[in-house]
This record gives C-alpha cells, sequence and structure tokens, in this order.
C-alpha cells in the first residue's frame, strides 16, 4: 500500500525530494535492479503529465530521489494537482509506493 504525503512545489524553483521505502516491517527495501517513475497530473484522468525525474538513490537504504527542474516547475499552472510514484522490479513487478497532492505555489520574482 501506498504512502499518502501531500507536495509543494514553488512554481519556478526546483524541487528535489528523497523518499526512503521500506518493506512491511520497517526495514530498507533493497532496490538493486529497481527503477522509478512519477507522474503529476491535473486530475487523476487528466491526458497530460509532468513526469518526476526520478531515480533509486540509495539502492541498499531503499532511498530514491525526485526532482523537478526550475523550467518545468516554471511550466507549471500554480493550483492543486495529483500524484504517485511507482517502482519497477527487473523482473516486472510494478509497486505504487507513494502518492497525494501536488501544490503548486506561484512565483513572484520574474528574472
Amino acid at each position: 500500500m501506498a504512502i499518502y504525503s501531500n507536495l509543494t512545489v514553488d512554481q519556478g524553483s526546483n524541487f528535489l525530494a528523497y523518499v526512503d521505502i521500506t518493506d512491511s516491517e520497517g526495514n530498507p527495501l533493497n532496490l538493486s535492479g529497481y527503477t522509478v517513475a512519477g507522474q503529476i497530473r491535473k486530475t487523476y484522468s487528466s491526458l497530460t503529465a509532468v513526469n518526476f525525474s526520478a531515480a533509486v538513490n540509495s539502492a541498499l537504504n531503499g532511498t530514491i530521489s525526485l526532482t523537478l527542474s526550475d523550467t518545468v516547475t516554471n511550466g507549471m499552472k500554480a493550483g492543486r494537482y495529483v500524484y504517485d510514484v511507482e517502482i519497477l522490479s527487473n523482473s516486472g513487478s510494478r509497486t505504487r509506493v507513494l502518492e497525494g497532492q501536488v501544490e503548486v505555489t506561484p512565483g513572484v520574482t520574474q528574472v
């Protein structure tokens, strides 16, 4: 079952989050051989999506990283979105590990 967590992204800024993935006993999940994918959409049924740059940061510690560049966040309209993150094993097993809402806060400074 995925962990539910809301995120806040500042429009026009870089975003970086590290997430520790654990097993049912709370131990770090060994992510060797896993890939990570995550998307943000305005609604669950939206056809367009913003992709996180997602990667396994530390396989043995079960840590993944999620990033969005300032260019990507600048292209997003301020408002509320939904997202999820999945891990995919080398055997093809897909597991949703994180989901929730993303609040994109509007920027004021224009440079």
